[in-house]
């Protein structure tokens, strides 16, 4: 294999060995046979187990998201939440991130790579939304960028990630208006006021 085949093959292999049996239990060893490489390739880039954990799932969970901005507050929304949907139904994220987090909660180093990469995509993408959310008019100019992040990301990961509950169209179209409403939006179709008769 030439060097980036054989580096591609260690991070699809470091991926798959850590949904298989976690951090706690992976070993470069493993990884090595898994990827067809010698545990000396391995070691030749990254220079121990964290290294290389910190690296490839960081290079992982930091992977830019297509643009979101289709001219309105809720279609963005819904497209947001198919492309985490999907990504979080990945049989390896669902695996690897409950691991990693309960993980992270042991491991200092863990925890601040995690929270670094996944506030500076969360603040990226969500960020960018709201900003133009509330340039369009969409939602209030005083909307708090951090609530946002908290109302948009924590429904779906809570529903897959943790309570492990599926989701379906009409569930993901609910969540969309429950969060443009909390956020501050104008409902999507004006109330009727109430008919009255002529007195």
């Amino acid at each position: 294999m030439l060097r980036g085949e054989i580096t591609a093959a260690i991070r699809r292999a470091l991926m798959q060995e850590l949904a298989a049996v976690g951090y706690g239990r992976l070993s470069i060893e493993a990884v090595a046979r898994r990827a067809g490489v010698s545990k000396t390739a391995i070691y030749r880039r990254w220079n121990s187990k964290l290294d290389l954990v910190l690296e490839v799932v960081a290079a992982a969970a930091g992977r830019r998201l297509p643009a979101l901005d289709t001219g309105s507050l809720r279609t963005d929304l819904s497209l947001l939440f198919q492309v985490v949907t999907h990504a979080l139904r990945h049989p390896l994220a669902a695996q690897i991130i409950p691991d990693l987090l309960a993980e992270a909660a042991r491991n200092p180093t863990i925890d601040e790579t995690l929270q670094r990469v996944l506030r500076a995509q969360q603040q990226e993408v969500v960020g960018q939304l709201i900003t133009r959310a509330v340039r369009r008019g969409d939602l209030p100019a005083d909307t708090d960028p951090a609530t946002a992040v908290d109302l948009i990301v924590g429904p779906l990961y809570w529903r897959i990630a943790i309570a492990r509950t599926s989701v379906t169209d009409s569930y993901l179209e609910t969540l969309v208006e429950s969060v443009a409403l909390g956020l501050g939006a104008q409902d999507a179709v004006p109330r009727q006021r109430s008919a009255t008769s002529p007195g």
